[in-house]
């Protein structure tokens, strides 16, 4: 491996565009030596932005290429697990976007293969560094909320942008709609804070007309712990809920609005400036009961500490940023939910 770590994202969609070029590009541990994009116009815009990154048209076009330490995988959802398969039997170490696989048997052979060609492989749980997520992580280790019974998290919008080809048009089963999209988030930030899970209950709707893939979905777990995570995703609310609602025994925590990190890096921010992360005081949540509930500062957002990690990792052997056999509870859930409606 070189004095950097020579990185290459596989799409440059969402994914590759907002979350993973940026991060990469702002940690000096690593170089963003390739993209990998088939469309013309998001190949010049990405050029253009990169000018050191080689643009490959092709997936074979880029595993031709001798000078890459990294991969990371950012195609459609149904293509995560054969094309991460490709990349971990190159030996390259390699990072697949949320979720790592469609299939339960697909992931699972895949962390096998990682781990029989010694290949680092991890998965892209950005949410595990979402500002709000992190003051709930603190609260709990603090105890401010004494015994807690239900954990309530929505992730909503009302969706009026135009969907990617493969989103509008992959059955949910296959692996479109906002339960693999979001409810892998949600799942994992959920096993998180409170271990690991008893029993599910699901709800996988649909309403645009003419819909393949849940745009609607409801989620319920129980914890062996006890406590109930209760999980709602949707691009179909005309008003959204609050994000985080933390019941507990002494206090609550309710929390409204979404990190900021995304909007931040979609609209050029830089991982780097003094802002990225920082929520405004008007969008803290609130800490206690009722009227005497006390507005709480946000932890800062930290997905930077992703690559950071992951470049520690792999400079120094110590634990990946996630464990991609943690992937494994999301994936099972959802899949099985899928295989259960009508």
């Amino acid at each position: 491996m070189s004095d950097r770590i020579r990185a290459a994202i596989i799409g440059y969609g969402l994914a590759g565009r907002v979350f993973h070029a940026p991060l990469i590009s702002a940690d000096p541990a690593y170089e963003l030596a390739g993209i990998v994009t088939a469309n013309p116009d998001r190949s010049s815009a990405a050029a253009t932005l990169y000018p050191q990154a080689r643009i490959f048209s092709t997936v074979d076009d880029l595993l031709a290429a001798d000078d890459i330490d990294l991969v990371v995988v950012g195609a459609p959802t149904p293509d995560h697990a054969a094309v991460a398969t490709r990349t971990v039997e190159c030996g390259l170490a390699t990072v697949v976007d949320k979720p790592l696989a469609v299939r339960s048997l697909e992931a699972a052979e895949l962390i096998e293969l990682a781990s029989l060609r010694g290949v680092p492989l991890t998965v892209f749980q950005n949410r595990r560094w979402d500002g709000d997520f992190l003051t709930v992580r603190k609260l709990l280790s603090q105890g401010a909320l004494g015994d807690v019974w239900r954990f309530e998290s929505r992730f909503e919008w009302n969706s009026t942008r135009p969907r990617p080809q493969w989103k509008q048009e992959t059955p949910g089963v296959d692996g479109g709609g906002v339960a693999y999209d979001l409810g892998a988030h949600l799942i994992d930030q959920a096993v998180q804070l409170f271990g690991p899970v008893a029993s599910y209950y699901g709800e996988l709707d649909r309403h645009r007309p003419g819909a393949v893939n849940d745009d609607d979905s409801f989620i319920a777990l129980t914890h062996t712990s006890g406590v109930r995570s209760h999980l709602a995703m949707s691009s179909m609310v005309a008003q959204r809920g609050f994000r985080f609602r933390v019941l507990g025994s002494t206090a609550a925590y309710t929390k409204w609005g979404l990190d900021p990190q995304e909007p931040q890096l979609a609209g050029g921010m830089s991982p780097l400036d003094e802002a990225f992360g920082v929520e405004p005081e008007d969008a803290w949540g609130k800490l206690g009961r009722d009227a005497d509930a006390t507005p709480l500062p946000t932890e800062r957002g930290a997905y930077r500490e992703f690559y950071a990690q992951l470049a520690a990792s792999l400079r120094g052997g110590g634990p990946l940023p996630v464990d991609p056999r943690d992937a494994l509870v999301a994936i099972g859930i959802i899949e099985s939910l899928h295989t259960q409606q009508p």
